[in-house]
């Protein structure tokens, strides 16, 4: 299913916060811990809207850090020449 960036940064708002409640943090405690206003933070929750600069800031105080590896991951290999290659690299 295809996603709007809006909904996309609405849905990773409001698991910003249900991460944050889970881990039973006020706002202004992960703000403060991430580094950010707390404005920062509630703008973040609540309309999905952060620089990645603060996306990275919260997902450390969040201990969600690890995740941020697969957001990205490299490309599949189009060929065989191109997956040994691959796997050169890797070994390096």
């Amino acid at each position: 299913m295809l996603y709007t960036p809006v909904e996309l940064a609405t849905a990773l708002g409001d698991r910003i916060r249900a991460r944050r409640k889970a881990m039973g943090m006020t706002q202004a405690d992960s703000a403060s811990r991430a580094g950010v206003s707390y404005r920062t933070w509630r703008r973040m929750e609540g309309e999905g809207k952060a620089s990645i600069d603060d996306l990275v800031r919260a997902a450390i105080a969040l201990r969600c850090e690890d995740a941020l590896d697969a957001l990205f991951p490299p490309p599949a290999a189009v060929s065989m020449d191109a997956l040994l290659s691959d796997q050169r690299k890797a070994s390096r």
